[in-house]
């Protein structure tokens, strides 16, 4: 265990953290105008639809499978399957969700790049947010061989230790990654430079994508329509007709 070791897994993790969400909620609170995804599709359609819709279902999957995969305790799924099978389990899935995400990602890279208008119209900050994310899921998707050389799933418990006790803030979880590739470090550490520029970039508009689940249980409202510049008149009275 080196010093860089326990800087890149053991206090970089929380720093990502605490900016990915004081950031988010500072840029709500005083930058609302620029909460949006600043979609490119008025400059140029083509390749939009197939890499959008690509990535975003490849990524989302990713996100969710990572989340549930690596912060579930083992006791809460050891009765339903071993560690093995759920090994095995995310490799196929994960690499085949990679793939849809990767081919998106590459489509919109290409589009931004090869198009005038676009990289004209682009900022620098949108090119290297997508460069970094072609890297994250062509590095996701290199740790797939790697995880073949131990299906056992010994090597998948040693990273979701690591994922357990840093939410949990239990010391000790840089040993964990010890005996871990390269590889694998390497997309740990990209997946959360990913989370500490998220609230610079247009990664915002992914909050609202999930706001809009709130619709689902909030209370009826009740609307009233009433004509602008119209002043509401008194009934008449029996008299007064």
């Amino acid at each position: 265990m080196t010093y860089l070791d326990n800087l890149l897994f053991g206090y970089y993790p929380y720093i990502c953290l605490t900016i990915f969400l004081l950031g988010s909620l500072l840029r709500f609170d005083r930058d609302q105008y620029t909460w949006k995804s600043d979609s490119s599709q008025l400059l140029r359609a083509g390749q939009l639809r197939w890499g959008s819709n690509l990535f975003h279902v490849g990524v989302l999957f990713l996100l969710g499978g990572h989340t549930v995969g690596m912060l579930t305790p083992h006791f809460l799924y050891e009765p339903f399957i071993s560690a093995g099978n759920k090994q095995i389990m995310a490799m196929v899935s994960g690499g085949a969700f990679g793939v849809l995400g990767f081919i998106g990602v590459s489509l919109l890279l290409h589009r931004r790049l090869s198009d005038e208008r676009i990289r004209i119209n682009s900022k620098t900050s949108d090119i290297v947010l997508l460069v970094l994310l072609w890297l994250q899921l062509a590095l996701g998707l290199a740790t797939i061989p790697l995880s073949a050389e131990h299906l056992d799933g010994s090597m998948m418990m040693k990273l979701a230790g690591w994922a357990q006790h840093i939410v949990t803030f239990q010391a000790g979880a840089p040993e964990l990654l010890a005996e871990a590739s390269i590889v694998f470090k390497l997309h740990m550490f990209l997946g959360m430079s990913i989370f500490l520029i998220f609230p610079f970039t247009r990664l915002v508009h992914v909050w609202s994508g999930f706001g809009t689940m709130a619709y689902l249980v909030r209370p009826y409202q009740l609307v009233r329509s009433r004509r602008m510049g119209l002043v509401e008149r008194e009934p008449l009275s029996r008299n007064a007709r």
